[in-house]
């Protein structure tokens, strides 16, 4: 099904990049925008983690870098049943994170330097358990390939406004095709990798709280970063808003309605969804999330979590962080 989807997918965005081009250069217009979106695609597929990683300055690391988040990493992939990704750190206050990778096999996961100083290891873990999820649903390839040809139709757009309607370039449609290609193309474009993220987000939810073995930690996670991303820019994300629905929480504002125009579902949403998983095995109600999530020096009750931390005892943190990075509960 996913690689249905997936042929789906790529059929639909380049049928739309080939319309762009026709409204703005007719006939040509649409043979040009068909070859640059065969050539996207073939390129996509093979580079397209590469260029999103490289959008963040993305640095990779490892167990002598950073020990405890490779760690909990490396034991939640193996818990899942998944070959150990690439594991990787974003400088940015924002805590978010976000998975890439055309397979299993060739997969990478990051998170931001703001959500490793923020969330404690269980949030952590629920945040990574949700990533390589969307790994284990193939989603990092449909997800990564879309944000790049979103991003391309929308600069085709901008370039419409330049370089279309003119007399010489057989635009059946004149002022009023680059006029579509401005406006309805990039809209378009955004439509389709917002519904992408938003029907993979629930399910990424249900099967990483499974992978972690508690609902409640990606709960509070998702909590504590909706509250962050509302008033702690993304830089990197503001500059490329095509890749906003890679990541765990919309990077580019605090959207509250959950309807077409969300690039994430609602939050609350998200989190009573995972309540309600918590309660039917046996967790905590909404009204016992205060007293049930772990704290620094105690474990939470129920479920441990697939790293095999002994009941009792409690995470470590040392004085600082690796390389200069600022304290966090991966040091």
């Amino acid at each position: 099904m996913n690689t249905i989807r997936t042929a789906m997918l790529l059929a639909f965005m380049t049928a739309l990049f080939m319309a762009v081009g026709y409204l703005i250069g007719g006939s040509a217009g649409m043979v040009i925008a068909f070859v640059l979106a065969a050539g996207m695609n073939l390129f996509s597929y093979w580079n397209a983690d590469k260029m999103v990683l490289s959008m963040y300055g993305a640095r990779e690391v490892d167990e002598r870098s950073a020990p405890d988040y490779y760690g909990i990493v490396k034991q939640l992939a193996a818990h899942a049943g998944l070959p150990m990704p690439r594991v990787f750190v974003i400088d940015s206050p924002q805590p978010n994170a976000f998975a890439t990778g055309r397979n299993p096999q060739n997969a990478a996961v990051a998170a931001s330097t703001g959500l490793l100083q923020r969330l404690s290891h269980e949030e952590l873990a629920g945040v990574m358990a949700h990533e390589l999820s969307h790994v284990q649903h193939r989603d990092t390839l449909t997800m990564t390939i879309t944000a790049t040809l979103a991003g391309a139709i929308s600069m085709l757009g901008n370039f419409a406004f330049f370089f279309g309607g003119s007399r010489d370039n057989n635009n059946p449609f004149g002022f009023v095709g680059v006029l579509m290609a401005m406006i309805v193309a990039p809209l378009a474009a955004m439509l389709v990798q917002m519904a992408i993220s938003r029907t993979r987000e629930y399910s990424a939810d249900k099967r990483g709280a499974e992978i972690c073995g508690n609902p409640l930690w990606l709960a509070s996670a998702l909590r504590k970063i909706a509250q962050a991303a509302e008033t702690v820019p993304n830089m990197q994300a503001e500059r490329n808003p095509a890749t906003a629905h890679l990541f765990i929480i919309n990077p580019l504002s605090g959207q509250r309605m959950d309807n077409l125009f969300s690039t994430h579902p609602d939050t609350e949403n998200r989190i009573a969804a995972l309540e309600a998983m918590a309660s039917q095995k046996g967790g905590a109600t909404r009204h016992e999330i205060a007293t049930t999530l772990p704290s620094e020096e105690q474990p939470a009750s129920g479920t441990q979590g697939p790293w095999e931390r002994a009941q009792g005892t409690p995470w470590r943190r040392s004085p600082s962080g690796p390389k200069g990075l600022a304290r966090g509960p991966w040091s």
